[in-house]
C-alpha cells in the first residue's frame, strides 16, 4: 500500500474508533449520575460516620455538566476499549511478521485483563485512602472538595494502578523480543521491590501500611511471575539454538 493508501486506511479506523467511543459515552451519559454516586459514596460515608462536614462543590455554573459529560467520556473509552483497541490491532497487524503478531496478540489477551484487575483493585482501595486521607481533618472542620479535583483524583488513582498491574507485562514482551533477558529482570528484583514499594506509598496514602501491602504483593507477585515465564522462554530459546548449532 502507497503511503496515501495507509493514510486513508488509518482515517477509516480513527473514525470507527471515534464513533465507537462516541456511541458508547451517550450510552455513559445516562449511567454518569450512578457512576458519580459511587464515587462520591466514601467520602459522604466519612461525613456521617465521623460527625465531620464533608461535601463536594461545584464552583462554576458549568462544572456539573463538564463533571458528568467526563464521566460519560470515560466510562465510553472503557465500555468501547475493545472496539477501538481492535481498530488499532487492524491498522498495524498488516505490518508485522508472524511471530511478532503472536507475540502482539498475547500481549493484548494478557493486559486487558490484568488492566482491568488492577482497575478493579484500585477501585476497591479508592474508599479507604478516602476515608484515611479525610481522616487527618480536626474535629469539627469542614472538608470541601470541587467536584473536578475530586473526579481527577479518583479516575487518576484507580487508572494508575490499572497501568500499574500492565507493567510486567512489558517486561515479558521486551524479553520475547530478545530486548532483555531474564537474567536482568531476575538480577533487577532489588530495584523492581524499591520501585513498586515507590510507586504503591504514592497511589496509596504513605500511612495507610495495610493497603500498600496489598497493592504492593499482587504487583511484585506479577513481577516475578513475569521473570519465571522470562526464564522459561530463555531456556526454550538455548535449547532451541544448542539443537541448531548440533
Amino acid at each position: 500500500m502507497s503511503l496515501g493508501q495507509h493514510l486513508v486506511e488509518f482515517r477509516g479506523r480513527l473514525v470507527k474508533a471515534a464513533l465507537a467511543i462516541a456511541a458508547a459515552s451517550v450510552g455513559g451519559f445516562f449511567v454518569a449520575d450512578f457512576v458519580w454516586s459511587l464515587l462520591a459514596a466514601p467520602l459522604i460515608d466519612v461525613a456521617d460516620d465521623s460527625g465531620r462536614i464533608a461535601q463536594i462543590n461545584y464552583t462554576s455554573i458549568s462544572e456539573a455538566f463538564d463533571t458528568k459529560i467526563a464521566i460519560a467520556l470515560t466510562v465510553g473509552i472503557v465500555a468501547s476499549s475493545p472496539i477501538w483497541l481492535w481498530q488499532i490491532w487492524s491498522f498495524i497487524t498488516p505490518a508485522l511478521v508472524r511471530r511478532e503478531k503472536r507475540f502482539a496478540f498475547g500481549f493484548l489477551l494478557t493486559a486487558i485483563p490484568l488492566f482491568l484487575l488492577g482497575c478493579g483493585t484500585g477501585w476497591w482501595l479508592f474508599p479507604h485512602v478516602v476515608e484515611l486521607m479525610t481522616s487527618f481533618a480536626p474535629e469539627g472542620s469542614t472538608t470541601l472538595l470541587t467536584a473536578k479535583y475530586y473526579l481527577d483524583f479518583s479516575i487518576k488513582f484507580v487508572i494508575a494502578i490499572g497501568i500499574g498491574f500492565v507493567l510486567p507485562v512489558f517486561l515479558v514482551l521486551l524479553n520475547f523480543t530478545g530486548v532483555l533477558s531474564a537474567k536482568s529482570i531476575i538480577k533487577g528484583w532489588r530495584w523492581a521491590v524499591v520501585g513498586v514499594t515507590a510507586f504503591t506509598a504514592l497511589a496509596t496514602p504513605a500511612a495507610d501500611v495495610i493497603s500498600m501491602f496489598l497493592l504492593a504483593i499482587p504487583m511484585l507477585g506479577l513481577y516475578f511471575l513475569a521473570a519465571f515465564i522470562a526464564w522459561i522462554h530463555d531456556k526454550r530459546q538455548a535449547t532451541k539454538a544448542a539443537k541448531a548449532v548440533a
